[in-house]
């Protein structure tokens, strides 16, 4: 007599062969990116958990690589918590957001900013909620993570390079580099194997980068000239 052995995921949603991805276990939002799309479980950015997004500097590209899930938040606010710039309204109304949809909180303490995303993650009125975090213990990550379950809403965390070396309870994370089209993305943590080879995402320059009068800083911001002033914003 043969005995069938059920797929891990009938045992279990939490369970997966190791040489397969995950099947979501809960709800996604669509990355806009096929190949991207691809390569991560269920097929798009996991929605009530964390994902880490780790960066060499903040405004490499983070906000445009969001933008097909940032406008499929509908009319439900979307958070910025510590941006490392003032958002601009030019760059906001190209990811299809507006000033008035857009929660920005600065907080003066890193303890009080993830206190504000605590709150935010388990009011749950956000669609979204995207936090540049220069470091983070692994106990407020698990609280986060936690805070984040309880929720519907897409929660990003944008943190440096070095982070990458650090354990964290997110489901995804994802090292992002620039390059000439765009970004180099490699899958760093996922629900499955490992990925071999970096995915190249092509991203469309901002409003902000095409103008004649904007210039790269540093490669990660754009320094805009208006009134005779300067100032710079996220790109």
């Amino acid at each position: 007599m043969t005995t069938v052995t059920p797929s891990p995921e009938l045992i279990h949603p939490s369970l997966w062969l190791a040489s397969q991805l995950a099947h979501g276990r809960g709800r996604v939002v669509e990355t806009g990116y096929p190949a991207l799309s691809a390569e991560l479980p269920g097929g798009g950015w996991p929605v009530g958990a964390l994902v880490d997004l780790i960066v060499q500097h903040p405004g490499v590209g983070e906000l445009r690589l969001l933008r097909p899930a940032l406008t499929g938040t509908g009319k439900r606010p979307v958070a910025f918590v510590q941006p490392p710039h003032t958002p601009d309204g030019l760059g906001l109304s190209y990811i299809g957001l507006s000033l008035e949809q857009m929660l920005r909180v600065k907080a003066p303490k890193t303890a009080d900013a993830l206190w504000s995303v605590e709150q935010i993650l388990r009011a749950g009125s956000c669609g979204a909620l995207v936090f540049w975090a220069h470091y983070a213990q692994a106990s407020s990550l698990r609280r986060l993570h936690l805070a984040a379950q309880s929720s519907e809403t897409l929660f990003i965390m944008v943190r440096p390079l070095a982070a990458a070396q650090d354990a964290s309870p997110a489901l995804l994370r994802l090292a992002l580099k620039p390059s000439a089209d765009g970004l180099t993305v490699d899958i760093v943590k996922r629900r499955g194997p490992s990925c071999a080879e970096p995915l190249a995402v092509a991203l469309q320059p901002t409003p902000v980068l095409q103008s004649r009068h904007a210039r790269l800083w540093r490669g990660s911001f754009a320094e805009v000239e208006t009134g005779g002033q300067r100032k710079e914003v996220l790109a």
